[in-house]
Formats: C-alpha cells, structure tokens, sequence
C-alpha cells in the first residue's frame, strides 16, 4: 500500500517495546497491520532506529508508508515510483559524535556509544550481534550510548548537554544525543507538512520517555505497558487522561489499541487476540 492524501488517520509508532518486544518479535500485531492496510490506513514507524532497521522491518511487514528514525532526526518516504527519498532534520552523526566524548569528560562518568560496544556487551544489552548490531551502529543523525546509572548523573548529563544546545532522549535501554529541537514529535510535524496533509489524525503509540514528544503530537495517543506496566515517566499522563493505556505489552496490547481508537477499523474478517 502506497501513502495517499485521502487517508483520514495515520498510525505513527514507536517500535521496540511497543509494536515489538524486547526479543524483537512482532507477530502479535501482524493480524493489526493487515486490517490496517486493507482499510488504506499508513503504519508509519517513528523510531530510534537507523534507516537500515526500519527498511529491513518494512520488507518483512511488507510497508510502503513513510517513516522516522533516530528519534526524529530523519524522515524517509517512497516517491510514487517506489523511489526511496528522505530529509535529515538535525546535525549528523559526524557532527554530534564528538560531543558526546566532550559530555564524558564534564560528566566524569563513562558514557561508552553503541558504535564502540563489543558483539558480547551489545548482545547483553540490547539482544543484537553481527549483521543486525551493524545495522543499528552505522548511524547518520544521533548518537546512543549507556547512560548513567544514577537518575543524579543522568539530570547532570542533561543539564550539559543543554549548555551544549544539544538534545538528550533516554529509551528503555539507551540514551541518545540529539541535536537540539529534534524529536519525533517535531519530526511528525514535518512529515505532515511535505507531505501536505497537516491535518490528518494521529494514532500515537509509544512505550517510553523518548516518545513523550510523539505522543504529545497524537491526536489520540497510546501507552504500551511493559511486562511489569507502564514506564515510570509515562505512568501520569495515563492517570491524568492524557493518554490512553493499551491493554497487554507489546504488539498484544498495539493490536487491542489500534482496533479500539481507529473509528470503523473492525471488520468481519479480522480477529484480533
């Protein structure tokens, strides 16, 4: 399915933790994203993944919409001839790399980035190794790296990196440097804008604080639990009513949500679990 104007809403998600466990297992949501395109609906990743990531998950999920990577830091659609374009809306990794040893050095903690763990430390961490590890290291427009261990140091780390007018966005397992006004949210505004559909309706989905800017962006927005609930940064804006709590983690809970807030989306021959 190709991205048209006529589409009335969009789903713009987050993926690891949300569409995808933290094994990177999506089936459960594979039924949701087939409803999804049998009514012309757009799945529109918006990610802290590399353009690789998403691009090797778009051909396994059989995508054509546009999406979002390193935390907003870049935007890719395809031209009506299949033609993959994009626009980066930050500094380059290039520029940013640099600063983060500087970050290092003010902080006087090790802040190691992903480009430097080893296949062993990224497999423990984040569950990658080899070919997938490389797809997630060879970055264009934002840095990740461990973050701290202390929420005092990882403020501290934040506070520097403002003075430095650069972004910080902390996902479930990784901080990432940003340049500065860079965010899914913003980055969702852009695509609207190119590709003139500014008033179209967002379904957000997302699991944790880097996607705080996208879901504040949603015209509808969903929290997707973890196994042990919701993320601690995200637990008031459900309280509150600001968003909306899926029912199960992972591509269980995003499946119920998409079903449950996209008007006229259930049909006969659907059966979502």
């Amino acid at each position: 399915m190709t991205l048209t104007p006529y589409s009335s809403w969009w789903v713009v998600t987050d993926l690891d933790g949300t569409l995808m466990d933290h094994h990177y297992d999506w089936s459960a949501a594979m039924d949701a994203i087939r409803c999804l395109q049998r009514h012309g609906i757009p799945v529109i990743p918006c990610t802290s993944k590399t353009a690789e990531e998403v691009l090797r998950f778009r051909e396994m999920a059989d995508l054509h919409d546009p999406f979002i990577v390193e935390n907003g830091g870049a935007i890719y659609g395809e031209s009506a001839t299949g033609e993959l374009w994009h626009h980066d809306l930050g500094p380059s990794w290039r520029q940013l790399r640099p600063q983060l040893a500087d970050l290092e050095r003010e902080l006087g903690e090790p802040l190691q980035a992903l480009d430097d763990l080893s296949d062993s430390e990224a497999d423990r961490l984040l569950g990658l190794s080899g070919e997938a590890l490389q797809q997630a290291q060879r970055r264009q427009c934002s840095v990740p790296f461990v973050p701290p261990k202390t929420l005092e140091s990882r403020q501290r780390l934040q506070g520097l990196a403002e003075m430095r007018q650069l972004g910080l966005v902390q996902g479930n397992r990784l901080g990432h440097l940003l340049g500065a006004g860079v965010s899914k949210g913003q980055a969702l505004k852009t695509l609207k804008q190119h590709l003139g559909v500014p008033k179209v309706k967002v379904l957000a989905l997302g699991d944790s604080p880097n996607d705080l800017p996208l879901l504040n962006a949603g015209d509808c927005a969903v929290v997707v639990p973890g196994p042990t609930g919701p993320h601690p940064e995200l637990k008031n804006g459900v309280a509150e009513g600001r968003y909306q709590l899926a029912p199960a983690p992972h591509g269980e809970g995003w499946s119920a949500a998409v079903l449950r807030y996209i008007p006229g989306l259930q049909d006969n021959d659907t059966v979502l679990v």
